[in-house]
């Protein structure tokens, strides 16, 4: 990661993405401005896949979509381009993976809906500030994310379960860092299981899903967030013939501020 992360403006880090200089995981980047996960789909699919975030909105908090074959988030960034200001990005056809790229202007089309959602990077900050620990930030790795036995409210072609990031905890910090995310109801709120992996369906903390495993040490708790990356894998059931999502951790930074997102 870039050693001067957390003074960086989210233009800069977005133009660093832009030039092909900056192709990592996001965490710790411009501190205090919101990070979102991002999904492009075909209009034909738009309505559904909205609804299906409007089901899920603890998963999959909307922040911005953008116009039907638009490329700049106009509400969250203007002036960006979620073509190729984004580290990386994956791209399926029929719900199989096929590549990944930094740059996505070779499979951009007009009938093309770009949607940015909430993560929950953007809590991390106010994590830190209140003297909280964020393991993958201190190890600078990827968050480490987990599918479960939990399932998502399906509509007719999406279907997930829910996927969700870890942060391991001193038990005198679960109770502070329940009461500061929960604040950031559009970066996935408050934890939705605290403690035993097993319960929702985890069976290995050290064989992360997706991101990178984390020390865990001894007398620490488990603590687990919602993830925006709940929705690649409800893309996998839908199987659109195009869909683009951010590589997970390789997030689009906006240029809102994390305060923006408190309720």
């Amino acid at each position: 990661m870039l050693n001067f992360a957390s003074a960086s403006l989210p233009s800069e880090i977005r133009q660093l993405c832009r030039e092909g200089k900056l192709d990592t995981p996001t965490p710790g980047l411009a501190l205090g401005f919101v990070q979102a996960n991002l999904v492009i789909l075909p209009y034909s699919l738009a309505f559904e896949f909205l609804l299906f975030c409007q089901r899920n909105a603890k998963s999959c908090p909307i922040l911005d979509v953008t116009e039907v074959g638009d490329f700049e988030p106009k509400i969250i960034a203007p002036g960006a381009d979620i073509r190729t200001d984004l580290p990386r990005y994956k791209i399926f056809r029929h719900g199989e993976l096929i590549e990944e790229t930094t740059d996505i202007k070779a499979f951009w089309r007009d009938d093309l809906v770009g949607f940015l959602i909430g993560c929950s990077f953007s809590f991390e900050n106010a994590m830190l500030n209140a003297g909280i620990s964020v393991r993958h930030v201190e190890e600078n790795k990827n968050v480490p994310m987990y599918k479960t036995n939990i399932e998502c409210v399906s509509t007719q072609k999406f279907s997930s379960p829910l996927v969700v990031s870890m942060r391991p905890l001193p038990a005198n910090q679960v109770v502070r860092a329940v009461e500061v995310t929960s604040r950031y109801y559009k970066a996935h709120g408050s934890p939705v299981h605290i403690g035993n992996p097993g319960a929702i369906g985890i069976k290995n903390l050290a064989q992360p899903d997706y991101g990178d495993a984390v020390t865990i040490r001894d007398g620490e708790i488990p603590v687990f967030w919602a993830c925006g990356v709940t929705t690649q894998t409800a893309i996998s059931s839908a199987k659109p013939e195009l869909a683009i999502t951010h590589a997970p951790g390789h997030m689009f930074i906006s240029d809102l501020k994390d305060e923006d997102l408190t309720s």
